[in-house]
């Protein structure tokens, strides 16, 4: 039973709240107001007051948002756009499931979490919702490993084109908040803040260093301040590295 001064969940049994000492009794599940325990319907917004609606109610409470310290990871398929214009619909579905699953796999290996998938792209977070001590690591490997399996798949979007599917990361790790956004019908945990947002800027100007002759680029950070922050940027195809600085 849900209290209606605190909202801590307090047991089935209780009369009033452990938490602060509220008396407890049915809480509307449309506008929130305290009810007797016979009310069948609200006395404020006339809601029914049935277990079922109460229960249909608290599934849909938003969770308390957490804030910690979080890796996000964005992989994106490089030149999909240009790839879609070539292939048949199905074609590009199978090739983006089959780009997925061999993400999916690499990023399980890690225990990392997929948050989203993005189309042709993938939010991955290292720390959430299972926490590791060397979770930067973990990320900063898993990226590795999905630039090498894409690069060693060596899929081209049609036979005889030039070059082969090639995958951008961005790694960064920060402070963010996780909890719950979307309406009743539709809503997922994601993080908030900073950190995603670098993650995906890093992507981006990975994407920038890509030559012909490289097959994909990783770009992170592991700390950063507001003003500037330091990305290596590592070529996989010749293991090469160099430093950039961004604002």
């Amino acid at each position: 039973m849900r209290c209606p001064r605190c909202g801590h969940d307090a047991p089935a049994n209780a009369d009033f709240c452990p938490q602060c000492g509220a008396r407890l009794g049915a809480v509307c599940p449309g506008c929130g107001a305290p009810s007797d325990a016979g009310h069948k319907f609200c006395v404020k917004c006339g809601t029914a007051l049935t277990p079922a609606a109460t229960a249909r109610a608290e599934s849909r409470a938003p969770a308390t948002a957490e804030r910690r310290q979080l890796t996000v990871m964005f992989c994106d398929l490089v030149g999909a756009t240009a790839v879609s214009s070539v292939l048949d619909p199905e074609e590009m579905r199978e090739l983006i499931r089959a780009y997925q699953e061999a993400c999916a796999r690499v990023i399980a290996r890690f225990e990392g979490h997929i948050a989203q998938y993005l189309g042709d792209g993938l939010l991955v977070y290292f720390g959430y919702p299972q926490a590791h001590e060397d979770d930067p690591r973990r990320a900063v490997r898993a990226a590795l490993e999905l630039v090498e399996t894409i690069t060693r798949a060596n899929v081209r979007p049609r036979p005889g084109a030039d070059d082969a599917l090639a995958v951008r990361v961005g790694v960064h790790t920060g402070i963010v908040v996780v909890g719950e956004i979307g309406d009743a019908s539709r809503h997922e945990h994601l993080a908030l803040g900073e950190t995603p947002n670098l993650a995906a800027r890093l992507q981006e100007v990975a994407a920038s260093s890509i030559s012909r002759r490289c097959d994909g680029s990783i770009g992170w950070t592991t700390t950063a301040s507001r003003r500037s922050s330091t990305v290596d940027t590592i070529r996989a195809s010749a293991c090469s590295a160099w430093g950039l600085s961004c604002s």
